[in-house]
């Protein structure tokens, strides 16, 4: 986390002093994107404020008052959810919580920017009264991810199972049968006759971000950190995956770098709805992203577990990830954590992290749910049975061990050694890991 000056963090104060705070807090973190608010006709709502970054996220919340309401007219809450930038949202929160005033009382904190928020005291609410309860219930390591000394602090939306999506299109015309794919080998070969087939690339491969790198990592039981807190970057599992995607770019020939850089990209959206590759790997809640912003696809995408790396391997590994979490300047924090575990925690709320997100929920115990399997804008993008695959696979998800540096290892990663070895060749996957490694034991030293 960026150490602030004493100027700097006087001027926050000041401004937020005139802003006001608690549950008056909701504008301070400048012009939002987009807002909504319900609850406002109800006399004696108690207030309660919401950043978050992703205004998708903003749609289960409001459907969460409003039932809330509907169900507690004793305790009626008026919501005001704000969207923000990713980067103006996640400083304006630190900001807050360090000046020790301004602060909403929910928020959405991304994963990865997780670890800063749990450095030195921490300045959110535990939410265990609520959480532990349901750990049975859970895929716990989505839990564990925002725990510390005991403490759970966020709930996320989803599990982030990672999965291949296949166009069947292209995978027909090279004559793949898409599920005689098991092993990685077989995925490398099957792309070698796609690219022979159909002159297209079997997949693409991230140079500015880790959607490619860490699940097949992760996917191999291995990690940045181990679950000490010791940088394993460089280790030989990372070195070895790392060249394998190298390999499938410059040497098999098979995929291509995402363009744009990164799966979220305008120009990558563009190239897969083109038909550009033949297959793509990346998080189960990436369907939004297709429906969104690929829609000649729909009808075209197969969803399946992703290839082993050995026989009795684990076929999907959990990236990606937002938890919501109560501030300690919350007026109303008993209120509110009771609000979040209601919209996050119980059976019907992970239910419509399915229906109105498109999540795969935490609460596993839901996924073979009849509600689950009704028809939606998922199913017929893609086609029914993915809680049936997600089901069988749930079991396969390494632990993540997020530390106070994991941001900074994923900086190294994402802005240095992806592009030094997979785009420019400048270095090898062992000389890239093994810098990003020294550079991030620097910073813990620090």
């Amino acid at each position: 986390m960026k150490k602030l000056t004493g100027f700097m963090l006087l001027i926050f104060v000041l401004i937020l002093a005139a802003c006001g705070g608690g549950g008056d807090s909701s504008s301070d973190a400048g012009e939002a994107d987009a807002a909504i608010s319900v609850g406002d006709d109800i006399e004696g709502a108690t207030e309660l404020s919401f950043w978050t970054f992703n205004e998708l996220h903003m749609d289960l919340f409001e459907d969460s008052a409003t039932q809330w309401n509907e169900e507690n007219p004793d305790k009626p809450i008026k919501l005001n959810a704000q969207t923000y930038p990713f980067d103006q949202m996640h400083n304006n929160l630190s900001l807050a919580l360090q000046s020790g005033t301004g602060a909403p009382d929910l928020a959405d904190i991304e994963i990865r920017q997780f670890s800063n928020f749990l450095k030195g005291d921490v300045q959110l609410e535990p939410l265990n009264e609520y959480v532990e309860p349901e750990l049975k219930n859970n895929v716990e390591e989505r839990f564990n991810l925002y725990e510390k000394d005991g403490n759970y602090y966020g709930i996320d939306y989803h599990v982030g199972a990672t999965v291949m999506y296949y166009n069947q299109e292209i995978m027909d015309e090279a004559g793949v049968d898409i599920d005689s794919i098991v092993t990685w080998d077989d995925y490398v070969e099957a792309g070698k006759q796609v690219t022979e087939k159909t002159g297209k690339s079997m997949t693409t491969v991230e140079t500015t971000e880790q959607f490619s790198l860490f699940p097949l990592i992760s996917q191999r039981g291995s990690n940045y950190f181990d679950e000490n807190g010791e940088v394993i970057m460089d280790n030989d599992v990372n070195v070895e995956t790392l060249q394998f995607l190298q390999d499938m770019i410059h040497k098999d020939e098979i995929a291509v770098a995402a363009p744009g850089g990164f799966h979220h990209s305008e120009e990558y959206y563009g190239f897969m709805n083109d038909g550009g590759a033949a297959s793509l790997m990346m998080p189960i809640w990436y369907m939004g992203r297709f429906i969104d912003y690929m829609p000649d696809l729909e009808g075209k995408m197969q969803i399946r577990p992703l290839p082993v790396w050995e026989e009795g391997g684990n076929r999907t590994a959990g990236i990606g990830g937002t938890a919501t979490v109560v501030t300690n300047q919350s007026e109303s924090a008993d209120l509110a954590k009771e609000f979040l575990a209601y919209t996050k925690l119980t059976e019907e709320a992970n239910v419509k992290l399915w229906t109105v997100l498109g999540f795969d929920p935490p609460r596993f115990d839901v996924w073979d749910n009849e509600e689950m399997k009704a028809d939606n804008k998922y199913y017929d993008y893609f086609h029914t049975g993915i809680f049936d695959m997600l089901s069988e696979i749930r079991e396969e998800i390494a632990p993540i061990y997020y530390t106070p540096e994991y941001s900074s290892a994923q900086q190294e990663v994402e802005s240095t050694v992806l592009y030094n070895v997979l785009v420019e060749q400048k270095q090898t996957p062992q000389e890239a890991l093994t810098a990003a490694a020294e550079a991030v034991k620097s910073r813990q030293s620090d």
